[in-house]
């Protein structure tokens, strides 16, 4: 339980990055920002908000199966972000939304 606790933590910052990226102007036009979007809402959608009834290991099935699209999303959005804007809230969220996937990563490579 303490490794779903522990990515349910970290998908705070996911959503919080994830709530930046969509509305901030940038990503109106940008096919991959959009993308960045919807593959970082998919991991949260799937694996759901946490509460006392959680099945652990359903969901860190689901986790390490959606996993690869939260790390790709990660990539493409540090590959990306230089030429997208390089304004401090950009080079941030990036920052964040790598710490938060490292932790995740490792969470559910341990389960």
């Amino acid at each position: 339980m303490a490794r779903v606790r522990e990515i349910d933590a970290q998908l705070t910052h996911v959503w919080m990055v994830r709530t930046f990226l969509k509305h901030c102007d940038e990503a109106e036009d940008d096919e991959d920002m959009r993308e960045i979007v919807r593959d970082l809402y998919d991991f949260i959608l799937a694996v759901g908000p946490v509460d006392d009834s959680i099945d652990t290991s359903a969901y860190l099935k689901m986790a390490k199966k959606k996993l690869r699209r939260l790390v790709g999303a990660t990539q493409l959005y540090e590959q990306i972000q230089p030429e997208v804007s390089a304004h401090t809230n950009f080079i941030m969220a990036a920052r964040s939304l790598r710490l938060a996937v490292d932790v995740i990563s490792r969470c559910v490579s341990n389960a």
